[in-house]
């Protein structure tokens, strides 16, 4: 199961229960068994919405430069372009960072990540402009921002699309701080017919 909470809040129920960037959470549920941070931005970095999702046992992890706050026991730091594997999930790091503006620096050691999952290779490309190491993703389920401003607008993060060729495209990364519905909606009819587009936003 997927789902898309807010903005790049992502949930994904696959055996384990895996956030991405928890954000705008509205209950307490208190069952993540990994969270993954992107980067420390407020939108992907929020300790209120990590602490409504994490329980005793709950693995962080999260780029080197980031700050994980103290209490967290279970923390594992990633740099890009590297593999790890945690509770048998296989985990890469993709470099996720601005070409031409200023607000994701690649010096930052920021990332996306690829998880394998039950077979499945989900792509989660954080804030990211298209770039060299991004176009060399294999994956069956791709997340991109399509906001614009601070990443990606929807014509480039179709663009990208097409040149990995995932199965399932899901647009992310507007709605609430930049872009619009209508952003998903023109990322959608620009994708190759044989990839399909969800859109979780509502």
């Amino acid at each position: 199961m997927l789902e898309i909470n807010c903005h790049s809040s992502i949930k994904i129920s696959k055996g384990k229960i895996i956030y991405i960037d928890p954000y705008r959470i509205e209950k307490e549920v208190h069952d993540a068994d990994i969270i993954f941070i992107t980067h420390d931005h407020y939108d992907h970095y929020s300790e209120e919405d990590i602490e409504k999702v994490m329980k005793e046992d709950t693995i962080i992890v999260a780029p080197k430069t980031a700050p994980i706050f103290n209490k967290i026991k279970n923390k594992v730091e990633v740099i890009p372009n590297e593999k790890y594997e945690i509770n048998g999930i296989k985990i890469e790091t993709i470099p996720a960072y601005n070409i031409k503006k200023q607000f994701h620096p690649k010096s930052n050691e920021w990332v996306g990540y690829i998880l394998e999952i039950e077979g499945k290779r989900y792509y989660i490309a954080g804030d990211t402009d298209i770039t060299p190491e991004n176009q060399q993703v294999k994956c069956d389920i791709a997340f991109v921002p399509v906001g614009g401003t601070y990443t990606m607008d929807y014509k480039e993060a179709a663009e990208l699309i097409n040149i990995i060729k995932p199965k399932i495209a899901i647009p992310m990364h507007y709605g609430s701080i930049v872009g619009t519905k209508q952003d998903a909606e023109n990322f959608k009819k620009l994708l190759n017919p044989e990839i399909k587009c969800e859109i979780l936003i509502k």
